[in-house]
């Protein structure tokens, strides 16, 4: 049954309709699917980034998003369902708007807020009777309440009753074929009961599953608890992995028979390093919020130490490797294949990649890498490949390469990749994934 009064029954009324106007912040890898999705279902949709250039390619209907099709945004641009503007004076018109901003780590491992402070100044000034808001940028419990609403209320508005505050986190895995925005079900929680119907009724608009808490708090505890479970088990298998290295076992054998158990375990997989903007910096924002409560992460502390050591211990089974056949990493050359974070997309942000050839390039080895997701990368390590100077930037090279390489590292398996050939074409190959499951060859060193 319905509390839903005055000004919340009119905003409420509008989204059932579909005659809200609905905004995006932060127009990436969240923001952008998330218009389309508004934008598919009727409603008129307004983004708002700070890059003009993203916002010109909404406006001409070329899609930046791996996941969003030019062929999807490009009718939607054109039936005036959706466009993009770098001026949050357009919130002045907007009934609702989602924040989806970046939430990056400092290098104290505390979280920077800047982007959502910034964010949540501008729709300060343009709050009015009747909207909306929602936080989805991943951030640490507490966030919503304790940092976004006084902001808001300093214009004289209250929350529940002028305006309406959630958080709903997103859950984008870039690259899944299977779940995407649309069916992925969608968790929020608001400040008050009135600002939790509101959000759940908006999302239920427009994607097949809203899944309704009790509290901003619990909402932004959900999205850290998904994150963190996958770091800590990620580090336990990377753990194990060393341990099967040091004994002389397969892994991913050990992994595939233990699979086989119908119930009490779940298979993750050992890798280079963890990357994205999710797994290696998520958990550090509940471990930076517990220790304000005087309790200490430990597992979490732990399981990223681990993961943070991956990319070391690559480069030890690289020198291994190039040891058997008598050479040394110095003055070697080695071929990265593939940079990505993950497999099949464009993404390099917090990529092992880049630590991998980081580390392998303070041992004076020659680098080249193949990717055909990823023109080009940035390899100034302060920032994890962000850098704006051009002598720090390296281009793809053909698959060719990897004929005259000392060794080749299969850092993210990209299904484009030709594995038969690369088996043929290389002299010795590291493999981090498994690509080559079923290759038995003494020129293969796996993980």
């Amino acid at each position: 049954m319905s509390n839903l009064q005055g000004i919340s029954a009119a905003l409420a009324e509008k989204i059932r309709n579909k005659t809200a106007r609905v905004g995006v912040v932060g127009l990436g890898y969240v923001g952008l699917p998330l218009a389309v999705e508004y934008a598919q279902a009727g409603f008129l949709v307004t983004g708002i980034d700070l890059n003009v250039k993203k916002c010109d390619m909404v406006n001409a209907g070329e899609s930046y998003i791996g996941d969003i099709p030019t062929s999807v945004l490009a009718p939607l641009v054109a039936k005036g369902l959706l466009k993009a503007t770098s001026d949050f004076a357009a919130l002045r018109d907007l009934d609702t708007v989602n924040i989806a901003v970046p939430t990056p780590l400092r290098k104290t491992k505390d979280p920077d807020m800047s982007f959502i402070v910034a964010s949540s100044e501008e729709i300060a000034k343009y709050l009015h009777p009747g909207m909306l808001v929602i936080l989805e940028s991943t951030t640490y419990p507490g966030t919503t309440d304790e940092l976004v609403l006084p902001m808001l209320e300093k214009s004289g508005l209250k929350v529940g009753k002028d305006f309406f505050l959630c958080f709903s986190p997103e859950r984008v895995d870039p690259g899944n074929p299977n779940f995407q925005t649309k069916n992925i079900p969608k968790v929020v929680g608001g400040t008050t009961p009135n600002c939790t119907e509101l959000g759940s009724l908006f999302y239920a608009q427009a994607l097949d599953h809203v899944v309704p808490v009790s509290s901003t708090q619990v909402a932004e505890m959900v999205k850290l608890l998904e994150n963190t479970f996958r770091m800590i088990n990620i580090g336990l298998v990377n753990e194990i992995a060393i341990m099967c290295d040091g004994m002389g076992i397969n892994v991913w054998e050990v992994i595939e028979a233990a699979a086989t158990k119908p119930f009490g375990f779940m298979p993750f997989f050992p890798g280079p390093g963890l990357g994205g903007h999710c797994i290696p910096i998520d958990p550090f924002y509940l471990s930076w919020k517990s220790k304000q409560a005087g309790v200490e992460a430990r597992f979490i502390e732990l399981a990223g130490y681990i993961n943070g050591q991956m990319p070391k211990f690559v480069v030890s089974k690289v020198a291994k490797a190039l040891n058997e056949v008598c050479k040394s990493v110095k003055g070697s050359k080695i071929v990265i294949y593939g940079v990505a974070y993950k497999r099949d997309i464009d993404d390099v942000r917090e990529s092992p990649a880049l630590d991998i050839i980081h580390l392998l390039k303070q041992m004076g080895a020659h680098i080249e890498y193949v990717d055909p997701h990823v023109a080009q990368i940035h390899l100034d390590h302060s920032d994890h490949g962000h850098s704006s100077n051009p002598d720090s930037i390296m281009k793809g090279v053909a698959h060719d390469a990897v004929k005259t390489a000392d060794c080749v590292v299969i850092v993210t398996n990209h299904t484009a990749f030709d594995y038969k050939k690369l088996v043929e074409d290389s002299a010795l190959i590291v493999d981090t994934r498994n690509a080559l499951k079923g290759v038995k060859s003494d020129k293969v060193f796996r993980l």
